[in-house]
């Protein structure tokens, strides 16, 4: 008996008792359905969270001041005034790994533009730092070379300071007053959202010239934080030994003593999202995976109750010449076509419901072909584990006491 004519055999058994079926089903279509929602939902988070810190930079290390302790009382990070611009320089002469690399300071201010004003994040750097973040314009440009060597006064903006300086009005051009200095702006950034490691908001801040930042506004001569680029992913870790290593002794720390600087890795921080989003992707998963075991049993229960009504039917099949491998292959043949049906319906439930999710509670959701594949294999997993045993015990009837069965 070749393998179609068993699934329709099959198929006409199981049209026999069309609402039995369906329940029977019922269990696999929420068990898959619930599957690939849930596994929807972590993967949705996992990307999200990736692209949250890919975001931030390409292959980025943070290279900030560190801690200090004065009159018994260790300061928090940004505390020291010993990283300094010569600290930048010699990182891209002597660092092999070290592709690009930015200055940074930092201030608050008050903004005003006209009758508007906003409080914000004042940052000094140079232009290469827009790279290294990969923050490309939404308007105008980046400040130039000559604007650094120079302190001249003017300012990129970032969407939200935009937003609220200057609402539906152009910026590019105008002049806004940072610390009462007048500052002309030069670009807006396109938009990057709030930062997955800070919880900050990147977009509302405000870049100018190191030197305009440290001249003109803060009076500081040292930096608060170093961008570097590494030359790859891989790199990047070389990359944060080198750093180390160089600033260690730039700055005379002995064998023992706490660095006074702190070296952060983004490629660390990605990983640690990417095993978080995994975990929470497979607690879904398993939660939503009992529904499968349910309907799985619901499957084997059928399946006996099948074989009891059908004890004739199985000794004329045997008695015309069907082997105990041809009774117990039509049985567990059926018992996967409920789940592959069942997985199926499963599929469309699962996708409509990541679908719904996503319209009405904005939660970010991506059915990869992966989760949909995994689902298939599990109900058809479970169609054969839940129908063997049915199915061996129908191939193991005595013929003779199945034609007597009433």
């Amino acid at each position: 008996m070749d393998l179609m004519q068993i699934i329709r055999i099959a198929m006409r058994a199981l049209a026999r008792n069309k609402l039995r079926s369906s329940l029977t089903m019922l269990g696999i279509i929420i068990g898959v359905g619930a599957v690939i929602a849930m596994v929807s939902v972590g993967q949705g988070a996992q990307k999200q969270a990736e692209d949250q810190i890919a975001a931030m930079g390409s292959n980025m290390l943070f290279v900030s001041a560190g801690t200090v302790t004065r009159g018994g009382t260790r300061m928090g990070y940004g505390a020291t005034k010993t990283l300094l611009y010569e600290d930048m320089q010699a990182i891209l002469r002597e660092c092999a790994a070290v592709k690009a690399a930015a200055p940074g300071s930092q201030s608050s201010a008050q903004v005003v533009f006209e009758n508007d004003n906003w409080a914000t994040q004042i940052n000094g750097t140079e232009p290469q730092y827009f790279d290294i973040r990969t923050w490309p314009f939404a308007e105008g440009s980046s400040f130039s070379k000559d604007d650094v060597a120079m302190a001249a006064n003017v300012a990129v903006i970032g969407e939200t300071v935009r937003k609220n300086l200057f609402g539906a009005t152009d910026p590019v051009g105008q002049t806004i007053r940072i610390s009462n200095l007048p500052f002309r702006v030069v670009g807006v950034l396109m938009p990057k959202g709030t930062s997955a490691a800070m919880g900050q908001d990147q977009d509302d801040i405000i870049l100018v010239p190191i030197t305009t930042l440290q001249k003109k506004i803060t009076g500081q001569n040292w930096l608060r934080w170093i961008m570097v680029s590494a030359t790859s992913r891989d790199a990047s870790y070389t990359a944060q030994q080198q750093i180390t290593a160089l600033l260690r002794d730039r700055h005379r720390i002995r064998p023992g003593q706490d660095d006074d600087f702190f070296v952060r890795n983004l490629a660390d921080m990605a990983d640690l999202a990417d095993q978080q989003a995994r975990l929470f992707t497979m607690l879904l998963a398993s939660i939503a995976s009992i529904s499968l075991l349910v309907g799985g049993i619901g499957i084997m229960n059928i399946m006996l109750v099948s074989v009891t009504e059908r004890t004739r039917e199985i000794g004329i099949r045997m008695a015309i010449g069907a082997t105990e491998g041809d009774v117990q292959q039509q049985f567990l043949i059926e018992a996967v076509v409920l789940s592959l049906l069942g997985g199926a319906v499963g599929i469309l439930l699962g996708m409509t419901t990541s679908y719904l999710i996503t319209q009405t509670l904005g939660w970010p959701v991506l059915v990869s072909p992966t989760a949909i594949v995994t689902a298939v294999v599990f109900s058809m997993a479970v169609g054969i584990f839940f129908g063997f045993y049915p199915a061996r015990k129908a191939a193991r009837l005595d013929p003779i006491e199945a034609l007597r069965y009433e």
